[in-house]
């Protein structure tokens, strides 16, 4: 049977890998070249960041050059940029929020003032519920209480034992039922 056959396999591969000799982790690390394996060659490379004062960094993000906040939607579209979509130079500092200021943040909206947005929201509500009123008006009401029909229509609607349509004498519809005391 096949899966006899490669749970045999496994056993077999399992108890290979088990005989098998690892190296210790410590030669492991002997493997690479004394350049990234020395300490004293990595802290030549890469020194400790100096440590700034409150006046020397007073944003406190390691002396970056923060340029002022402002979106990139408000920059020249026509300009000649670097990256045209960014609207952005090659190798120039990037804002510490650029994820709030980027093409790509929500777009700021500035064609209409608060103002003349809720008077142009105002004047359509007040359209729309002008025009309900005056269909509700001048717009013929659905019959309120059915009619009635001499013999229920009985032999239209199917004959003997059919549903048949309200009738002179037939209780009132939509009216709760008397009871007799």
């Amino acid at each position: 049977m096949l899966y006899q056959r490669v749970a045999r396999a496994s056993v077999l591969r399992a108890a290979s890998m088990a005989s098998s000799r690892r190296l210790p982790i410590v030669q492991h690390r002997t493997f690479l070249p004394e350049s990234l394996n020395d300490k004293k060659i990595i802290e030549e490379k890469y020194p400790d960041q100096p440590t700034l004062t409150e006046a020397e960094d007073p944003g406190m993000n390691g002396g970056f050059v923060n340029p002022p906040a402002i979106k990139r939607q408000f920059r020249d579209p026509h300009g000649e940029w670097w990256d045209k979509q960014e609207r952005r130079n090659f190798g120039e500092p990037v804002h510490e929020d650029h994820d709030l200021l980027g093409m790509f943040s929500p777009y700021e909206y500035t064609w209409v003032n608060s103002r003349t947005a809720f008077m142009q929201i105002g004047a359509f509500i007040a359209t729309f519920v002008g025009v309900c009123w005056v269909v509700g008006r001048l717009y013929p009401d659905k019959q309120s209480f059915p009619r009635e029909f001499e013999g229920g229509l009985e032999r239209e609607l199917g004959g003997p034992g059919a549903v048949r349509a309200r009738a002179a004498g037939d209780p009132e519809p939509f009216q709760p039922e008397e009871s007799e005391e």
